[in-house]
């Protein structure tokens, strides 16, 4: 090894391990999605003859023909997907990932001789896709992933003109067409109706239902609009230094951050103070650190 390259090598900052707590809460929460999925399969969906989407779909629809267990399939058609994930994403998402799996396939086995919670095909598919929604977003927000097709998808989007969702859907309407065939066309459109109640599930879980929005404000009065947002909304305020492109004037730019409740009053604020004042706001999915926190109003 040549000189510089030792010096570089003293130089490296040391990778920081995620602390053991942090891990274990994880894959505490990892495994609730985990099984909050397979109730939602073998209390709800399944019983039903109503399918989930991706490699989960696939498995039931061969689960059904060949009268095998549904977790077994779950598990075998997701292995060559959790050696992708582990080249294509990395080693943590990887075992997250089959931790996830391996506690799906257990537990769909263990469920499956239970009595479905219901017999009503729209309430099977409603809260069978919230179940099942809740329990995908989970897994998602603590890292892991319960279905091999979302991988897939990110192999595919390097190579086809198509963005990740859509490749995915696209995956999806192939499986529930099969679906068509193997149950019949009302099971495969139930089928679609749990899919995008529990696409809809996963992204609250995700985001969370207290969406915050990021405000852009640019204003002849931006230290009035300020002073009045903390004083009336509690709220704290960024001012940022810009430049007008055609005249080249200097502007200041009010940034700040409210929920989506608050969003009426900060607009009849600034309406009040500056009606030509530009603003501009954006869907915001999570916020963290900083000063974010509510003050109390004045």
């Amino acid at each position: 090894m040549s000189e510089v390259a030792i010096e570089l090598a003293k130089l490296k900052v040391p990778h920081r391990r995620t602390p053991k707590k942090v891990v274990a809460g994880r894959m505490i929460m990892i495994a609730i999605g985990a099984i909050l999925m397979a109730v939602g399969l073998e209390l709800f969906l399944v019983p039903n003859q109503i399918l989930d989407g991706g490699v989960v779909g696939v498995s039931i629809i061969i689960s059904h023909l060949t009268g095998v267990r549904l977790g077994i399939f779950i598990f075998i058609l997701n292995i060559p997907f959790f050696f992708l994930g582990y080249k294509q994403i990395g080693k943590t998402f990887a075992l997250s990932t089959l931790f996830g799996i391996t506690i799906l396939s257990l537990c769909t086995s263990y469920l499956h001789h239970i009595d479905p919670f219901t017999k009503d095909l729209l309430l099977s598919t409603v809260f069978g896709g919230i179940v099942l929604g809740v329990g995908v977003g989970l897994v998602i927000r603590n890292g892991g992933s319960l279905d091999g097709s979302e991988i897939l998808a990110i192999l595919f989007n390097k190579s086809l003109p198509f963005s990740v969702g859509e490749i995915i859907m696209i995956i999806n309407l192939v499986i529930f067409s099969i679906a068509g065939f193997v149950f019949n066309w009302e099971q495969a459109m139930y089928s679609f109706l749990a899919y995008f109640v529990a696409f809809k599930t996963i992204d609250i879980v995700i985001q969370g239902l207290d969406e915050s929005k990021s405000v852009f404000i640019i204003s002849e009065k931006v230290e009035d609009i300020g002073d009045t947002v903390m004083d009336r909304l509690g709220r704290g305020v960024t001012y940022l230094h810009g430049e007008g492109a055609y005249t080249g004037d200097s502007k200041k730019v009010i940034f700040t951050v409210v929920t989506r409740l608050e969003e009426a009053k900060l607009k009849s604020i600034v309406e009040e103070i500056d009606s030509h004042a530009f603003l501009a706001v954006g869907n915001i999915a999570e916020v963290q650190g900083g000063r974010f926190k509510k003050k109390d109003i004045h």
